[in-house]
């Protein structure tokens, strides 16, 4: 797979390049923001330093984000809270802090390209979805699982790639409460990751966007479950439901 490399430090962009050419990646490597912007189409899956010298990382990313939908790994020295909840909420799949060991990023890597590759599915006619029709509903809040979509009241709102991947996770089965470690590892392919805010975040942003704080329903000390509106606030007949 092609990868675009934005890192501006010569050595560690040599570091990187050789351990993703050995895994049988082609690679480009930039060193500013406007070039990683003129590439990225090319790109299957992104590398990106937050340390530019002509645009803030964070900035490029949410940038990268609205012309992208490639994997796309943060890997910085930046190691504060705030900054990996920012980098996360900007559009993420992963966050890595510098120093790293190679063998861990190399498995991150693979990681997030495997989920995106079962998120795209296959190509067809019958495309990713067959069934076509797969909607759940709950409240006056849609989640179209086949086009990747959540309306509320009737208005499109634009998730995260990972924001929607929670959602449609709970959807798929909505009377079932999901374990922390179970979402994880379905969506980011590590459990482990239960340490960090990653899931956390996704779930604050996803609440943040439909306005519905309900949505995602958190038990307390276990994981999230597809939530309901509170009694009296839903559209008469719209309660939660599965797979219609």
């Amino acid at each position: 797979m092609h990868a675009l490399l934005v890192e501006d430090d010569d050595r560690m962009a040599h570091a990187l390049g050789t351990a993703l050419a050995q895994r049988g990646h082609t690679v480009r490597r930039v060193g500013r923001a406007l070039d990683a912007l003129r590439h990225v189409h090319e790109a299957e899956f992104v590398l990106l330093d937050l340390g530019l010298p002509d645009l803030d990382g964070l900035e490029l990313l949410r940038r990268l984000r609205t012309v992208c939908d490639a994997p796309l790994i943060v890997v910085t020295a930046r190691c504060e809270e705030r900054d990996i909840v920012q980098g996360l909420r900007a559009g993420a799949d992963d966050y890595v802090v510098k120093p790293f060991r190679m063998a861990e990023l190399m498995a991150r890597v693979d990681s997030v390209r495997r989920r995106s590759a079962v998120r795209s599915g296959p190509t067809g006619p019958s495309g990713p979805t067959s069934g076509g029709d797969r909607i759940v509903r709950s409240g006056d809040v849609t989640v179209d699982l086949a086009r990747r979509t959540v309306t509320v009241a009737d208005s499109e709102v634009r998730l995260t790639r990972r924001e929607f991947d929670v959602v449609a996770f709970l959807a798929e089965r909505p009377d079932e409460v999901h374990a922390r470690e179970e979402i994880l590892d379905r969506i980011w392919g590590d459990a482990f990751l239960g340490v960090s805010r990653s899931l956390d975040v996704h779930v604050a942003g996803v609440r943040a966007k439909t306005g519905r704080p309900w949505l995602v329903r958190t038990v307390r000390g276990f994981g999230y479950q597809l939530g309901a509106p509170p009694a009296g606030t839903g559209p008469p007949g719209a309660p939660a439901g599965g797979p219609r």
